[in-house]
């Protein structure tokens, strides 16, 4: 699908997930020649593997040739999920489509740079509508559990079925598009098997490659996958009024083989925190010397928290269902919601142990030595198990209170260091309440990944900052229309720009604020 990249172009943007994705259609729609470059792969329903047994598909690793769509890395201070493949994170993302609460657009380094909830409204309603947003009409065994458990603490009022990106129509039945008058693909209905995480097999999930980046195509945006940009330098004048080199090479051989460069007139980075942060520190150093100082700072975890509760009721099916169905906030600082992977799916269980909180790691492992002394059929009950996603719900935990790293240049990858405040914990009171609530409403017992327990270091799903909104350059990368301070026609449209935590899942806020940001570019002229 890829396609043989011209020497020069308008816009060169870098990354396909929801900031490129959006980028990639506002500009060809202004009359902009737009090169995407992503280094992952194209993926079809067809291609998805049908549980994350198949690490070839599923994890993304390409020094040892897996290339699959879905990576996890791990620095001093956090462990980051991410997703990689033409379309970024809506490949491996659970649909949902929540809205921050008001503290959000209150709070973080872009705080006062705009009237960020009244601005971006009409963007969220279009986000929306180009997403596919729509309210998930089935409940099934994780949320009726979650509904119990906010039953049991006074909050079912506030329970509620998400409003996720899933054509649900008839299962497994094609229909002509049904989102944007035809000029779309083809869809088919929603089966509700709990498989979005792992790539949608029934053509149902609307991942970003079935609108904003297809539309673009059709409208001349060309996507360059399997190569990763590892420069950029301003062509002429330093401030990159006359444009910029782009420098990439291929992503998924062996061997990178020979770099290869475009020129643009304006480049938009959209590469996620992990890719667009590690990009720009690279060219401060190299090339870029006038980014702000601020760039890797105010990074975000969304103050999140993943528990995994597997059950010993074996008449429910905990797989069954949209990826994230449903969602209450516990305290008006924080939300939850159940995860789901499909049947089949289990290779968590491998990475699990048993939730234990202490104040040291030294206490940690004395506890955990004896909470298995004690509980000694908890760890083979999981290891053993048949049909571990069948038998296992995950807690989604995310909150808007505020923690912040600082990621550095490292010598093979990023470093973390503790920016303002306390750093992002494994060891949220809150949390753990819910998972000990939801454990005994189950039947089952909680389990965290090796790395909080023994490290504890906790894992994040909805990496942010980085590259932020400020008023000025000592505040911020960004300016309020998200432009790289001290450079022409340099964008930043991804989850490093968001300035604050939103406390629920972001892709709705990354796609909103850069539909905001696209809408103040002009067309071409002439066009």
């Amino acid at each position: 699908m890829s396609q043989q990249p011209e020497a020069f172009y308008d816009y060169v943007i870098i990354g396909s997930g929801f900031g490129g994705s959006v980028s990639a259609l506002r500009l060809s729609e202004k009359g902009y020649k737009v090169l995407v470059i992503e280094k992952g792969k194209w993926w079809k329903p067809q291609d998805f593997p049908k549980t994350n047994w198949r690490l070839s598909k599923w994890l993304w690793l390409p020094s040892l040739q897996l290339k699959g769509f879905f990576k996890m890395t791990f620095l001093r201070h956090v462990g980051i999920l991410s997703g990689v493949g033409v379309g970024g994170g809506s490949l491996v993302y659970a649909n949902t489509l929540p809205r921050p609460k008001d503290a959000f657009f209150q709070s973080g380094s872009w705080a006062g740079a705009a009237h960020w909830k009244e601005e971006l409204e009409p963007f969220y309603k279009e986000a929306e509508r180009m997403l596919g947003a729509d309210r998930n009409p089935r409940l099934f065994d994780s949320d009726v559990a979650l509904r119990q458990v906010a039953k049991d603490m006074g909050h079912e009022p506030e329970f509620e079925a998400t409003d996720v990106a899933v054509f649900f129509g008839e299962p497994e039945v094609t229909v002509p598009d049904p989102f944007f008058k035809g000029k779309g693909p083809d869809r088919a209905g929603c089966t509700h098997c709990g498989g979005c995480m792992t790539g949608c097999r029934y053509n149902a999930k609307n991942t970003l490659d079935k609108n904003y980046l297809y539309l673009a195509q059709k409208k001349g945006a060309q996507v360059l996958a399997e190569r990763k940009v590892v420069d950029v330098r301003p062509e002429g004048a330093a401030d990159g009024s006359e444009g910029y080199v782009i420098t990439y090479q291929h992503s998924t051989s062996w061997f990178a083989g020979p770099k290869q460069q475009v020129r643009a007139k304006g480049v938009v980075f959209s590469g996620g925190v992990l890719g667009t942060v590690r990009m720009l520190l690279d060219m401060k150093a190299k090339g870029l010397p006038n980014i702000s100082d601020k760039i890797g700072d105010d990074i975000r975890t969304n103050n999140e928290s993943l528990v995994l509760v597997h059950s010993r009721d074996k008449e429910k099916d905990f797989s069954k269902g949209v990826a994230i169905g449903s969602i209450f906030p516990p305290d008006d600082d924080s939300h939850v919601e159940p995860v789901r992977y499909g049947s089949g799916s289990g290779f968590f269980k491998l990475l699990g142990i048993p939730m234990i909180y202490g104040k040291n790691a030294w206490v940690r492992i004395g506890k955990l030595l004896v909470h298995l002394i004690t509980h000694p059929l908890e760890m083979p009950r999981i290891l053993f198990s048949k049909n571990f996603s069948k038998e296992s719900m995950i807690l989604l935990f995310m909150q808007h209170l505020d923690s912040t790293l600082r990621f550095k240049r490292g010598m093979f990858n990023l470093t973390s260091t503790v920016s303002t405040g306390k750093a992002p914990t494994s060891f949220i009171p809150r949390a753990k309440e819910l998972a000990e609530r939801t454990a005994k409403v189950i039947k089952g017992a909680p389990f965290v990944m090796t790395t909080e327990v023994l490290f504890g270091i906790p894992t994040t799903a909805h990496i942010l900052g980085g590259s932020v909104i400020g008023k000025t350059p000592e505040e911020g990368v960004l300016d309020a229309d998200q432009h790289v301070f001290g450079y022409e026609n340099m964008i930043v449209c991804d989850g490093s720009a968001i300035s604050a935590n939103p406390g629920v899942n972001p892709s709705l806020t990354i796609t909103a604020m850069t539909e905001r940001t696209m809408s103040k570019i002009p067309e071409k002229k002439g066009y």
